[in-house]
């Protein structure tokens, strides 16, 4: 992998006062967000981008609400978010949005990829194990509810899984229930 990796900056935010480091790989450019004495074993939450749920509060997701739970969970427990831009479940935003439309019509998230010539899921998660490595974790307590991450994160051992489940609305009720009942999230 030919990843380019930034320097250290210092990240004061209403979820307390962290660390932050970038990962570039190719055209995407991850972030990790992380307490300067990390736990011995950290929590560590891994999040794909979600510009609509984390950055403009979309309610037809969880993703912002686990967001700021992740972070809040860092910054109590010493942990880390691992923010990686895998937009949509990694269809990118235009994708995405034609999926929203599409979900506006009538079709769940999964239909409304498939539709697009997608999978149910695009995301892979081999940067995880990069970036755990460079800050030479090798054990971690992951906040997830998806058995993809569990089952896709290599080289690292997973000591516990921690639920992070928000709660549901009437915007994003069928959403959750698709997560659960046809992608196996354990909500």
């Amino acid at each position: 992998m030919n990843i380019k990796i930034s320097e250290v900056a210092n990240l004061p935010s209403r979820f307390g006062n962290f660390k932050v480091k970038a990962f570039k790989e190719g055209n995407k450019e991850h972030l990790v967000i992380f307490k300067e004495n990390l736990d011995e074993i950290p929590i560590v939450r891994v999040h794909s981008e979600c510009l609509t749920g984390d950055a403009l509060g979309s309610l037809k997701c969880d993703c912002g609400a686990q967001l700021e739970y992740a972070l809040t969970m860092a910054s109590q427990t010493n942990g880390m978010v691992i923010y990686l831009r895998q937009e949509g479940r990694n269809i990118g935003l235009l994708n995405k949005i034609n999926a929203y439309a599409l979900q506006d019509k009538g079709l769940n998230t999964i239909e409304a990829n498939h539709q697009l010539g997608f999978g149910t899921d695009e995301r892979t998660y081999e940067m995880v194990t990069f970036i755990l490595h460079h800050f030479n974790i090798h054990k971690i307590k992951l906040l997830t509810n998806n058995p993809d991450k569990i089952n896709s994160i290599s080289d690292i051992e997973i000591v516990e899984r921690i639920p992070i489940v928000m709660k549901s609305n009437k915007y994003n009720e069928a959403y959750l229930s698709v997560k659960k009942d046809d992608m196996g999230h354990l909500l």
